[in-house]
């Protein structure tokens, strides 16, 4: 049975590029590539002159038969812009479809800018969680992250240059101040991995405009939060002293969510409660 490889290229440094990789994709009857031009310029680098397809986001259902056909008669190899394929980009139906026709799935591992970032940012990698780009949406960037605030895994974003100062002031609101790592341009002559807290990081990048894509690795919630967290009877003091004042219910609870260690969820429904009464 012929095989589908998902073969992980270079995030930057074309040294990356495993011998097993070149080799996987010279041999294979069809390549099916994220931006062909630009994998068009990888393949000449290696020498590689296997045919290439298209397969993106907006083609991914279109080409399955074409490809499918292609496995029919051959290997063939998916690759992405950069890193592993299918992970943040095209792949998953591809794979699905594959596997249903039974097919042979087999991965060619390789760089990952996640896994680069979270190896070395000093934050714990023994348990992480990996959530791929954060909304655009202010609104729907800080409920995005309130569902995942009170986890103590390590979390891994993406994020653009353009949109990462709003998400540092996001992350600061809804998470408080931890520990982050913002990695840009990896294994390429301008790498950069910035430590430090949430709130130093925007700082940093407000005064030094941000360029390149991100990859933000930020702590998760600390086992000694509970230790600190405000006393029920103090919080529900808070809410009622707050009544009748210029903050809604919803910034009330985001902002005692940061000062009180609780959940806002959970304040949000004591706001209810005790202004309802």
């Amino acid at each position: 049975m012929n095989t589908l490889y998902l073969v992980a290229t270079p995030i930057g440094n074309l040294e990356d590029m495993s011998p097993r990789a070149v080799r996987i994709l010279r041999e294979a009857r069809l390549v099916a590539a994220e931006d062909t031009r630009h994998s068009g310029r990888l393949l000449a680098h290696f020498g590689i002159q296997t045919p290439l397809t298209s397969y993106f986001e907006h083609n991914k259902l279109g080409k399955l038969d074409v490809i499918l056909s292609a496995l029919a008669a051959g290997d063939v190899a998916l690759i992405s812009d950069a890193g592993m394929p299918g992970i943040n980009d095209p792949g998953y139906e591809l794979v699905r479809a594959a596997l249903a026709a039974g097919y042979t799935v087999s991965p060619v591992p390789g760089p990952s800018a996640p896994v680069a970032a979270l190896a070395a940012s000093g934050l714990p990698s023994d348990a992480f969680l990996y959530l791929g780009y954060l909304p655009r949406k202010s609104s729907e960037r800080k409920t995005f992250l309130e569902n995942v605030s009170g986890l103590p895994y390590t979390l891994i974003f993406l994020e653009t240059p353009h949109r990462l100062l709003d998400a540092l002031a996001d992350m600061r609101s809804v998470l408080g101040e931890r520990q982050i790592a913002a990695a840009r341009e990896l294994t390429k002559l301008h790498e950069e991995i910035w430590r430090g807290t949430i709130s130093a990081a925007r700082t940093r990048f407000e005064d030094s405009p941000p360029r390149g894509e991100f990859t933000l690795v930020v702590a998760g919630k600390s086992p000694d939060a509970e230790e600190s967290r405000w006393p029920e009877e103090r919080l529900k003091e808070a809410i009622a002293a707050s009544r009748g004042g210029d903050e809604s219910a919803s910034a009330l609870s985001r902002r005692l969510a940061r000062e009180s260690g609780w959940e806002r969820r959970v304040i949000y429904e004591m706001v209810n409660g005790v202004w309802g009464k």
